[in-house]
């Protein structure tokens, strides 16, 4: 008797309507990772990409030899661009919805990846970042006022109206232009780290993906140039169990963690709790130094979950539990930074509330001014004569034409 093979088609644990079910994550008790040293071989260390790198326990208590040791004051600092990140894409979101912007994208549950990481790195470091990684932008410098500009196309427009909004960029941080082209990211840092290795630089580069990217062929040319040259270079892939309505099974995840991808090629994998920012601090610290040192890349997938919808145009009541985030086995990142601050008798209640407060008048203050440089709706407006900076070196006469012929009827002549 022959037996036929069949098709196999990923699916998720539950679906509308269905009780959240996260039995397929592979979870392990926080301080139970072993630390290898840096100068490990991967070979010997492909432990860390089936367990999880945890440090805070359910009972918000840091343990293990992960720990980061901060104290008060980082532990602050942590928490205050999180909440920002929070304040702020929770804003935003209203903004989309009163028709004021045309899109938006939250981080809401993931904004331990962009602020662990920023702390993490250098600002010497390159990052090339995906669109969900907007804390990273603040945390680098780019003021609230200028990412609202973006997303308002007006005359204060770092992108001169040319992107989709939060499509954000910053030269002066170091963080190379959002691409809507998912993927992409990944062979430019690449790219970036080889060259700074060339120049004999200490730099190095780190990017981001979600699980779904990593069914892109992008993913995989990064991955063999990063192994194959041993670049200087953080390849985060953040794990976030939905790609837009598909589950994260259907880019690889089921058989084993994005964390292994790199194992084949001789690159590293460091699966982490993405909810914790002290884990992921002391995950990419470590994979910096050993890039640093020579050692090559490190590729870490964060373990997270995207809190609310895909983006302004998605509905994800339509694909997954509506209690599904609430059910996430490890927690809120705020939340649980908050409960460990306040065990360690740094913070209250109170104190948290007084920064959620500051920080809603310092996004609605950042607003008022952003409306000044041109809304939707209202100017002033941005020159449609832009469209010719910055794309040719020397401008073809043709189009230095039409940019006369705009300008004359700008004129009105």
């Amino acid at each position: 008797m022959t037996t036929k093979s069949r098709l196999h088609i990923p699916q998720p644990n539950a679906r509308p309507g269905d009780k959240p079910d996260f039995s397929y994550l592979n979870l392990a008790p926080a301080g139970s990772a072993d630390k290898p040293g840096t100068d490990a071989r991967t070979r010997d260390i492909e432990f860390l990409s089936s367990g999880l790198v945890r440090v805070l326990d359910d009972d918000h208590v840091a343990k293990g030899p992960w720990n980061p040791d901060f104290d008060a004051t980082q532990l602050q600092v942590g928490l205050r661009w999180m909440l920002l990140n929070r304040v702020f894409d929770e804003r935003m979101w209203q903004i989309q919805r009163q028709g004021r912007i045309s899109f938006y994208m939250q981080a809401t549950g993931e904004e331990a990846v962009s602020i662990a990481q920023g702390m993490a790195l250098r600002p010497g470091d390159m990052c090339f970042p995906s669109y969900r990684n907007q804390g990273l932008f603040m945390y680098r410098g780019v003021k609230l006022v200028d990412m609202m500009c973006q997303c308002l196309s007006n005359t204060r427009d770092m992108c001169q109206g040319r992107q989709l909004p939060i499509m954000y960029h910053s030269k002066s941080g170091n963080v190379f232009s959002i691409s809507g082209n998912l993927g992409t990211q990944y062979p430019h840092a690449v790219g970036w780290a080889m060259a700074s290795a060339i120049k004999g630089e200490d730099h190095i580069a780190a990017t981001w993906v979600g699980d779904g990217s990593t069914a892109e062929a992008d993913f995989h040319h990064a991955l063999t140039f990063a192994a194959v040259y041993q670049a200087p270079v953080i390849l985060n892939i953040v794990n976030n169990q939905w790609a837009i309505s598909t589950f994260q099974g259907t880019a690889g995840g089921e058989r084993r963690p994005f964390a292994a991808r790199g194992l084949g090629l001789g690159i590293p994998g460091i699966r982490v709790d993405g909810n914790d920012l002290l884990a992921v601090y002391a995950v990419t610290t470590w994979a910096a130094e050993r890039a640093r040192h020579g050692r090559g890349p490190t590729l870490i997938e964060l373990v997270t979950y995207r809190g609310g919808a895909h983006s302004t145009s998605d509905d994800p009541s339509k694909y997954r539990p509506k209690d599904e985030w609430a059910a996430f086995p490890l927690g809120d990142p705020i939340e649980r930074l908050k409960q460990h601050m306040i065990s360690q008798g740094s913070w209250s209640e109170k104190k948290h509330e007084q920064l959620t407060t500051e920080l809603k008048k310092e996004v609605k203050a950042a607003w008022k001014e952003a409306q000044q440089y041109g809304t939707m709706t209202e100017g002033p407006w941005l020159n449609p004569a832009t469209m010719f900076d910055d794309v040719f070196a020397n401008q073809p006469r043709n189009l230095e034409t039409q940019c006369h012929r705009m300008l004359e009827i700008e004129s009105g002549d």
